[in-house]
């Protein structure tokens, strides 16, 4: 991208905004980023896609400890819609080429990376550049080298680094994560992780293997990080593993679906599955005695559980992005440690690229 300066940015977004549909939103709060602080952590969202447009702007207004204060983004056609929803000044509006000034911004606390992948690593330094703490969507990077990156970069900034497990902040999952430890049926005896959905063709980065496309990246973090929080062990090794697409005109870089085997202690095998061409939905624990799932374990509208003993774990309906936001805000203004340490993003990471040389290799790979 050429550099531009903001006012000319600002410029360029008004005149490119004609014709423009606004999104049906939640009611707008005019003028947010000029409320006293520091009760409340203002959150600037850097990429202004589906997931923050739809999903965590909206989220913002529903959160208790923290707002909606600015945004980053290389779209200026986009800043009108936000300006126009959200009441967000001109002065709390950056591209990617001056993000660098939010450091002059002491209503901005936190800047939030909601874009592809294959970016977070140069996003996430340049934003704890800034000294502002760091949140980061899912997958943390592309590969382990990148999370190390990250973290050394939040570190050298005294900034704090969680990654966006929304999951791992919602009750049923909560409950589901302590039987790992309380182990009502006994030992574990087989896990299944599931997470997918049936998309169309098309382009952009999640058809490209350089962003981070492809269903292991997009969806298969759901469910090696659900082998993970079940067990509460990390596996050992993948022992086998395929990626395959039956529609190869389009998936021409990149899997449709990922199968996979992972082995954990004492034997325990994972069996994982991913796709963006498939529904699926469930984490299923067996278990010495009896059994319990997570089924759906990772919709936005509610994660439902059930035991065999009949027990169930009804659906949680309050906003999961809320939530995650409020934990992490609530933590900076406690001034402790965030509920997910980063760590844990790279184990998945690196996790996701065993099963990936498992895949290429054709055999058992150690992790």
């Amino acid at each position: 991208m050429k550099k531009i300066d903001r006012r000319s940015f600002l410029n360029l977004s008004a005149m490119s905004a004609g014709g423009l549909l606004i999104p049906t939103m939640c009611t707008p709060k005019k003028q947010v980023a000029s409320q006293p602080q520091k009760d409340k952590i203002g959150v600037a969202l850097l990429g202004l896609g589906y997931y923050s447009r739809d999903l965590l702007a909206p989220a913002l207004q529903q959160t208790k400890h923290c707002y909606l204060a600015g945004i980053v983004t290389g779209s200026p056609e986009k800043i009108p819609v936000w300006q126009k929803n959200y009441g967000i000044p001109d002065g709390y509006v950056y591209s990617y080429d001056n993000m660098n000034e939010i450091a002059n911004n002491d209503s901005i606390d936190v800047i939030y990376i909601v874009t592809p992948t294959g970016t977070h690593k140069k996003f996430a330094i340049a934003a704890a550049e800034t000294g502002k703490h760091v949140w980061l969507e899912k997958p943390m990077a592309m590969n382990v080298a990148e999370c190390q990156s990250i973290i050394d970069a939040c570190a050298k900034n005294k900034v704090q680094l969680t990654i966006g497990y929304r999951m791992l902040h919602e009750p049923n999952t909560q409950t589901l994560i302590s039987y790992a430890t309380s182990k009502p049926f006994g030992d574990f005896k087989r896990i299944v992780s599931q997470a997918g959905y049936a998309g169309g063709g098309g382009t952009g980065w999640r058809f490209q293997k350089s962003m981070g496309g492809g269903a292991l990246y997009d969806m298969g973090v759901y469910t090696v990080n659900g082998m993970r929080y079940a067990t509460n062990q990390f596996p050992k090794r993948v022992l086998s593993a395929k990626m395959y697409t039956n529609r190869p005109n389009e998936f021409k870089e990149v899997d449709e679906t990922t199968e996979y085997v992972l082995e954990f202690e004492n034997g325990l095998k994972g069996f994982g599955k991913t796709s963006v061409g498939e529904g699926m939905n469930l984490l299923r624990v067996s278990c010495e005695k009896g059994s319990y799932e997570l089924s759906p374990m990772q919709s936005y509208s509610g994660v439902v559980g059930s035991r065999s003993d009949g027990i169930l774990l009804d659906k949680y309906l309050p906003n999961q992005q809320a939530k995650q936001m409020d934990d992490d805000a609530l933590a900076l203004l406690e001034n402790r440690k965030m509920i997910i340490d980063p760590v844990e993003g790279m184990k998945d990471i690196r996790i996701i690229e065993g099963i990936i040389r498992a895949a290429e290799m054709g055999r058992v790979v150690e992790i």
